[in-house]
């Protein structure tokens, strides 16, 4: 079956679902497409998608200074014991350096090596088609709003989640 006949066979079987379960479907798919488009970013540096996530968090957030790990799986939205081991092997690589914070010790600042900038910049035109493609069809202001429904949904399904939590009480 062509990809072309596949898809309208999936849209048909969305279309008959009540709303919430199509936008459900959508959100899952979307969330798909991410990770397979991690992992092929991960794949240029030999890295694994979830590895290619810490790079991009420690390059968003670092201001010359490294990025507590705390940070990083705050924002990735992992445990800091998740970020720990996975940052181990990406400085095992050259890809990313740790090093204790100066303040504190026991806290450890994340931050990209030469060869990781040289390498994401290397990219960037690969990034931008990506984007263009994308989400050229959104304004700014469109995406902005969008992203804000977005962060209010995924507030208000952590809360059901403890709540669903909480009544099975695994």
């Amino acid at each position: 079956m062509s990809a072309t006949r596949t898809d309208a066979t999936r849209q048909r079987a969305i279309e008959n679902l009540d709303i919430i379960k199509r936008f459900t479907l959508e959100i899952s798919s979307i969330n798909s497409h991410l990770e397979e488009v991690r992992q092929l970013w991960g794949k240029t540096l030999g890295i694994t998608g979830p590895q290619w996530m810490i790079l991009m968090a420690v390059s968003d957030l670092d201001k010359n200074e490294g990025v507590p790990v705390n940070v990083v799986s705050k924002l990735l939205r992992v445990d800091p014991s998740f970020v720990t081991p996975q940052s181990k092997m990406l400085e095992q690589k050259g890809l990313l350096r740790r090093a204790p914070s100066p303040s504190d010790a026991r806290v450890v600042r994340l931050s990209l090596t030469d060869k990781t900038k040289k390498h994401l910049a290397s990219l960037t035109e690969q990034y931008d088609t990506f984007r263009e493609l994308v989400f050229d069809e959104f304004s700014e202001k469109e995406l902005a709003e969008f992203s804000a429904k977005l962060a209010t949904l995924n507030s208000r399904l952590e809360k059901a989640c403890m709540r669903v939590a909480l009544t099975y009480d695994f």
